[in-house]
């Protein structure tokens, strides 16, 4: 069977009209065909005995003996992909859900006149379809199932986009089950982030971390500077906001004990959405008691590699893009300072005692856009400005504005600082980590000043969140925290954008 004749455009709307119209006319005929103890267009079940995968596994080997037989008989069920039908015999390419497919081979001398005749004016393309018969190989060497018999077992009442053509993009995000079907890379993009999460479970399981669970549904926005979502509960009556970050809850779960704790969330910001930016985002947060942010930065290197040695295929920390680009996450990343590296691509010296003016003055100068400025934004724009896009290799960044990290602890030996590392990693930020910080005293006055800001107009501010702070006050020991954007991750890991990464993007 070839499948070199498939048609080369596209479906247009109106033919996609008549082709509904005619199949539905075939879901009305097999319907009226169906007996009590079964058939119809959607059966309850078909007795399926093998997957495609397994018929491939066990009986690959015949591809090798033109013309051979196995002498067993199997059930498989698949969709049609490729169909050919010709005088008294008819070929269909039958597709699992993974990709792999096997050819279906109907022919007059098997399954009768009548029944050959049903199957040229019932089956489409698109459809489920169920073949019970002997496992063979046909005159070209290829992996076949004659028929003995068949039945639909779903049918497709709206064609499939044609099978050898790019889909374009608009279509790929909004209907990814049609991507599903037809493109390759699609379903690998899937199994792709499903062992990344699994390694990444594996991981955090070998330094014994547990996976625990915390609310949605937050009374109160805080973990992170962003703006949320703003919903109501009806049953409380009161203004309710999704979340933006889980970290005030992992870290009441520090407080009580749980020392090593991780979650792979859903969060939710609202705000734009780009090549790197989701509204709605899959991330993980994890905390380690008695760590600080050198030890953490050892544990998110150690989970992005074992993740890139799961998903490479030969255990190697090379990972190959969508592109086919060989990317290189093995060996020790390296950690810079974000002060010097600022410093040195400027050519000036910037440090926590550099005024708002000065800063305000190079931004000037460098055409750099800010907003509601202080010392530690204005630090980390010109710092994305002048060094954030020359970062291709996996990056540690160290050491941030105090004003930008209202969470995190202060420098051990730099005034105006905080030890909190930004981890880049092909220009963009893939995960940032922490020295917590765990004194109550200084967290009320680092939530006092954000809440100035919020009442001067800034939407990411947080507000004092006393439920916290009364965690807090019993004390949490001193700890290393991480947070880390899955959809980024498999953009790092995978080559593609964002959209790509997520199953079912959010879409306008």
């Amino acid at each position: 069977m070839t499948e070199q004749n498939a048609p080369v455009d596209q479906p247009s709307e109106e033919d996609i009209f008549e082709q509904k119209a005619v199949r539905l006319a075939k879901r009305e005929r097999l319907n009226a065909e169906a007996t009590s103890l079964g058939g119809g267009a959607y059966p309850v079940s078909v007795p399926v005995t093998h997957t495609i995968p397994q018929v491939r596994a066990e009986f690959g080997h015949l591809e090798d003996e033109a013309g051979s037989s196995s002498g067993q008989t199997v059930g498989v069920a698949g969709r049609v992909v490729f169909q050919r039908n010709t005088g008294k015999l008819c070929f269909a390419s039958l597709q699992a859900g993974d990709g792999q497919r096997i050819q279906a081979m109907l022919s007059q001398a098997e399954v009768g006149e009548d029944s050959l005749a049903r199957f040229k004016e019932l089956a489409d393309l698109g459809d489920h379809l169920f073949v019970t018969g002997e496992v063979i190989s046909s005159r070209r060497g290829e992996l076949s199932i004659m028929a003995t018999d068949w039945q639909i077992a779903s049918k497709a009442v709206n064609p499939l986009p044609n099978m050898y053509s790019e889909l374009n993009e608009e279509t790929r995000v909004r209907q990814r089950y049609l991507d599903l079907i037809v493109r390759e890379q699609a379903r690998t993009n899937v199994v792709t982030r499903a062992k990344t999460m699994a390694s990444l479970r594996e991981t955090f399981a070998g330094h014994d971390f547990l996976e625990v669970e915390t609310p949605m549904l937050q009374t109160m926005h805080g973990g992170a500077s962003a703006r949320p979502f703003v919903t109501h509960s009806n049953a409380f009556d009161m203004e309710m906001f999704l979340r933006i970050a889980p970290e005030l809850f992992l870290k009441r779960a520090v407080v009580g004990g749980l020392e090593r704790v991780f979650e792979i969330n859903r969060n939710f910001r609202n705000e734009g959405a780009d090549s790197t930016h989701s509204p709605e985002f899959a991330m993980l947060e994890a905390y380690e008691a008695y760590g600080d942010y050198n030890s953490i930065a050892d544990l998110t290197q150690e989970l992005i590699q074992n993740a890139a040695a799961k998903v490479s295929g030969d255990g190697s920390h090379v990972v190959t893009w969508a592109d086919g680009t060989k990317f290189d996450l093995g060996g020790e990343w390296d950690r810079i300072s974000m002060y010097g590296t600022l410093s040195e691509a400027a050519g000036v010296t910037v440090t926590p005692e550099t005024s708002v003016e000065d800063l305000l003055a190079l931004a000037e100068r460098e055409g750099v856009e800010v907003h509601l400025p202080n010392h530690g934004k204005l630090v980390e724009e010109l710092w994305e400005h002048f060094v954030k896009d020359g970062l291709e290799r996996p990056t540690f960044v160290m050491d941030f504005p105090v004003e930008t990290s209202p969470l995190t602890r202060q420098h051990r030996s730099i005034a105006g600082v905080v030890e909190k590392w930004d981890l880049y990693i092909r220009g963009f930020e893939l995960a940032t980590g922490y020295s917590e910080l765990i004194d109550p005293v200084v967290q009320r006055e680092r939530f006092m000043e954000q809440a100035k800001q919020a009442a001067a107009g800034d939407d990411e501010a947080m507000g004092v969140d006393e439920e916290f702070l009364k965690a807090l006050e019993h004390a949490m020991p001193p700890s290393g925290g991480m947070g880390m954007g899955m959809d980024r991750l498999l953009m790092a890991l995978t080559g593609l954008g964002i959209r790509e990464t997520i199953l079912f993007p959010l879409v306008k």
